[in-house]
């Protein structure tokens, strides 16, 4: 189960098993080495993969975060286990989030994807969703 604290949504109280489930399977197009990539969670299958979601592009929530993942996603890779971020931005404010400099408050390259949830369905599924504004909580979570 998924706790909230404080607008941050934890996996603390998953059991090891519930970690290593499955997650709800989607497709979506996300920001991978700069150009636009259907991607899908079977995509992954055979590896672990780290999922987590931000409320949105642009905002000073999370972008620490991000680029700490961005700068360890080679660790992850490593262990088989990919990182994915998401949001319900667009693909194309994903990419201008990434083309943008972070010292002009952009991240800069990311190494790794960013899906854009502009239907909602996978802050839904996940149980992400923040209903009464429309994006998603921050959050992290085991899936593959």
């Amino acid at each position: 189960m998924l706790q909230r604290t404080g607008g941050l949504i934890t996996a603390a109280s998953l059991t090891p098993a519930s970690l290593a489930g499955h997650g709800p399977g989607f497709r979506a197009t996300a920001v991978v080495d700069g150009a636009f990539k259907e991607i899908q969670l079977s995509d992954y299958r055979g590896k672990y993969v780290v999922l987590f979601f931000y409320p949105l592009d642009f905002t000073f929530v999370c972008p620490t975060e991000i680029i700490a993942f961005s700068e360890h996603a080679e660790d992850f890779r490593q262990l088989q286990c990919q990182v994915l971020g998401a949001s319900v931005d667009s693909h194309f404010s994903h990419l201008a989030w990434i083309n943008t400099p972070r010292k002009d408050g952009g991240l800069g390259a990311i190494n790794f994807p960013l899906l854009s949830d502009l239907t909602h369905s996978m802050a839904t599924d996940y149980g992400v969703l923040k209903e009464d504004e429309g994006i998603a909580y921050r959050s992290g979570a085991g899936a593959g």
